[in-house]
């Protein structure tokens, strides 16, 4: 998530993986059972899911915190739970990678790429739709693997509080989707379009990424309503914010930090609050230019720095950064005074930094 991370984190991430690690050999065993063509799914599902930053299980976790001591009873059902949203986040990475034709993701090749190197070799022709329909079943099959590993942690706990996190689960599956269909339909619509942006935001990133993970762990620990009040309220603001800052290093960050290539946002059409301030800004011309700019696939690298020096020359990022900053600090307010345990408003406020001020 950071290149600091908390002492209170690195076991908490130890502990995610181990659970994913152990799940993933055992899905893929049986993968591998049912027979030897399952080995390319066996091989590039555990890639799928590794390597990520953690951020759902964690808001997850520190959501369950906030009410229940370190090792309660519980505890470790809980540590299972939050590790099946690495692989509904996974599901959701295949299928966006799919959706938007990305080649890269962490660093290697995209699953619809591998997948495709996998085809046939008497059907060099197939290649490319051999690659999509297997990346579409990948993520399917990570998308109900996630569902498996979340029913074996949270019916461990209390029928009541299993009931609510399951709720909160599945609004949070629904939410993801709508919110990568508002954001496919933003594209497609080619507008800059401020309050579409920012919808987009809601409920792709905000309820996905923090508030729904939140409030999944708390009500999982028996959170009271003005808890799961407060830690809404604050999962709103961080979830914005770590989508803004998401913005900026998809045009400006480093690809060997990012594991993504810098031009891949502005190829893809991706229409941001970012982009959407800068049009705003522009004259007449300015827009033509990042209009016929922006979403085109063919957009070369002189071309996309073309289309960076347009957008900084707007003063769009620094009004970006000025919001992740007003959101930040509003987080921060959230919790003053929120009846939490003390370890878990500190690793909250932690999180403020680590999904805000980040470089990957």
């Amino acid at each position: 998530m950071s290149a600091t991370v908390s002492v209170q984190q690195a076991p908490l991430d130890d502990r995610i993986v181990a659970e994913l690690t152990e799940f993933l050999a055992e899905q893929c065993q049986l993968l591998l059972r049912l027979g030897d063509d399952l080995t390319p799914f066996a091989e590039i599902a555990p890639d799928a899911v590794l390597g990520g930053k953690l951020l759902r299980p964690t808001f997850a976790y520190w959501g369950w915190r906030s009410v229940q001591p370190d090792g309660a009873d519980g505890e470790p059902a809980m540590v299972r739970a939050a590790a099946s949203l690495e692989l509904l986040h996974a599901s959701a990475l295949v299928h966006d990678d799919l959706i938007d034709n990305s080649a890269i993701r962490r660093t290697r090749p995209a699953p619809h790429l591998r997948f495709a190197d996998h085809s046939p070799p008497d059907r060099p022709d197939s290649a490319a739709s051999f690659g999509r329909a297997g990346a579409v079943l990948l993520g399917d099959l990570l998308l109900s693997w996630s569902d498996q590993l979340f029913q074996a942690g949270i019916g461990l706990l209390a029928p009541q509080r299993a009931t609510a996190a399951r709720a909160q689960y599945d609004l949070m599956r629904t939410e993801v989707v709508a919110g990568q269909f508002l954001d496919v339909l933003a594209q497609a619509r080619g507008a800059f379009d401020q309050p579409e942006a920012l919808r987009v935001i809601e409920l792709k990133t905000t309820k996905y990424t923090v508030q729904r993970p939140l409030l999944l762990g708390a009500v999982a620990a028996g959170a009271e309503q003005s808890v799961l009040a407060r830690l809404s309220d604050y999962g709103r603001s961080i979830g914005e914010a770590f989508q803004l800052r998401d913005d900026l290093l998809g045009v400006f960050g480093d690809p060997d930090k990012t594991g993504k290539p810098t031009n891949d946002d502005l190829r893809e059409g991706k229409r941001t609050l970012l982009l959407a301030l800068a049009y705003q800004a522009l004259d007449e011309a300015g827009r033509s230019e990042l209009h016929e700019g922006v979403g085109r696939p063919g957009l070369t690298d002189p071309e996309a720095d073309q289309l960076r020096a347009l957008i900084v020359g707007t003063g769009a990022p620094e009004l970006v950064e000025q919001r992740i900053a007003a959101s930040a600090e509003q987080a921060r307010d959230c919790l003053a005074g929120a009846e939490l345990r003390p370890e878990a408003r500190q690793m909250l406020l932690e999180l403020v930094d680590i999904a805000t001020q980040r470089n990957s």
